[in-house]
């Protein structure tokens, strides 16, 4: 009687596994701090707002603008940041993106008016411009696109992770140096939150390896694991041999417009998250930030089961649908269920599982088609136009709400642009991004 041996069961396979185990264990906690500090001082502003626009004055359109901002930077600077990191190094690169935002971010001490207020934002921005797309692309750099869900899944973990410690640190840091040293609570919540981009990014430059045989805690043998991987990995790549390929493609203006509508929600949430708590009639920084935390420990569970399960089946498409209208429905309940702190808690919960899901399994999408050193501009370019949707949602989300007196309206299109960005995502070839 013969004995089936499943693919599961070779001794290469399980080797690939454990290998790949070894990669996960080193790079992904550390790539998970990294992003975990940068999302503390790109969002922190929301619930500074809590206070600084009230100090200076600041209307719920000029703070949105300002929020925004900071996407202009990131935009104009993303492709040309993922270029040099590609020229000179994941280390050194990422260590100067994070040690330079750290510097900026502090400076928000001093913001006394709406134009510093506009030009720190923008500041900050060019900072950090290259740090997300440079982090998905160092990825590239050590696993193949069969694992690659699950990877930044759980490298974009940092996101709920930020927001569950994060929102209520912020708020406790308000309520607890409010006046201390003549300082406002928002003043030191930029200098206290600054401090760690600063020292992380020192540490990068002694933890990261620019490549896998630059690893000396991997054997030859580990690398050469890696390498056999990537390389049976990149025959299914299309050719993308010159950096201006990216721009000619369809395929990456189609993932421009995808990400968009995602980021859309994505910093909806962030940005809008304390405001839409304290709405419900919560008071104090530590209550809104604790609230604040909930809907992101929902998404920390589903960004990590979807994940798992994309690679699993090695299906993209329909794992990024189901929860881009799981997003949808959650804002709707949202815009409905503004009168009871409970009920829009479980509206925010279940619009924060679909909308952070959606940001890392999008990911799977372009690098199952970008390859070479077009993959470095493909992927600044998708993340730099997609994320224009960070200063449109903010500043939409405060226009609306000045002239409407309501958070609903805004809402309403979010959800809308969440179906959109579903709908588009089934326009791409299966054959193309379930790998």
């Amino acid at each position: 009687m013969s004995t089936t041996v499943t693919t599961a069961d070779t001794p290469e396979l399980a080797r690939e596994n454990a290998v790949f185990r070894k990669v996960i264990r080193h790079i992904v906690p550390f790539l998970i701090l990294c992003y975990v500090v940068s999302y503390l001082d790109r969002v922190n502003v929301g619930f500074a707002k809590l206070q600084m626009s009230e100090d200076l004055g600041f209307s719920e359109a000029a703070y949105g603008l300002g929020a925004g901002l900071f996407f202009i930077g990131y935009f104009l600077f993303e492709v040309p940041s993922n270029l040099m990191l590609q020229k000179v190094g994941a280390r050194t690169w990422i260590a100067r993106i994070m040690i330079s935002w750290g510097v900026v971010s502090a400076l928000f001490v001093f913001v006394n008016n709406e134009a510093t207020f506009y030009v720190l934002r923008f500041l900050l921005g060019a900072a950090e411009a290259g740090f997300y797309p440079g982090v998905i692309l160092y990825c590239t750099y050590w696993f193949p696109s069969a694992r690659r869900a699950r990877v930044i899944a759980m490298f974009m973990s940092a996101i709920p992770v930020a927001g569950i410690f994060g929102n209520p640190l912020s708020g406790w840091i308000m309520d607890v140096f409010e006046g201390t040293g003549g300082w406002n609570g928002w003043q030191w919540l930029f200098l206290i939150e600054a401090l760690p981009a600063i020292a992380v990014g020192v540490m990068t430059l002694f933890y990261l390896d620019n490549s896998v045989r630059d690893a000396k805690w991997l054997s030859d043998d580990e690398k050469s694991v890696i390498e056999r991987a990537l390389a049976k990995d990149t025959e299914h790549h299309s050719e993308h041999g010159k950096t201006w390929d990216a721009f000619r493609d369809p395929k990456v203006w189609l993932m421009c417009l995808i990400y968009f509508f995602f980021v859309m929600g994505q910093y909806a949430l962030t940005f809008w998250m304390p405001t839409f708590v304290e709405s419900t009639g919560i008071k104090g920084g530590f209550a809104i930030g604790a609230l604040s935390a909930v809907p992101y420990l929902a998404a920390l569970v589903a960004m990590n089961l979807f994940g798992r399960s994309a690679d699993k089946r090695r299906e993209r498409r329909w794992h990024l649908v189901v929860p881009s209208l799981m997003g949808a429905v959650g804002f709707s309940l949202a815009a409905s269920w503004t009168g009871s702190t409970a009920l829009s808690l479980v509206a925010l919960s279940i619009a924060a599982a679909g909308v952070l899901t959606c940001a890392p399994l999008f990911w799977s999408l372009p690098t199952a088609f970008l390859s070479g050193t077009a993959a470095a501009a493909g992927l600044a370019v998708i993340n730099s136009v997609g994320n224009l949707a960070g200063f449109v949602s903010p500043y939409m989300i405060g226009s609306l709400k000045d002239a409407t007196d309501s958070t609903a309206i805004p809402m309403y299109v979010l959800a809308l642009g969440l179906v959109i960005g579903a709908a588009a995502v089934l326009v791409t070839k299966k054959s193309v991004v379930n790998r």
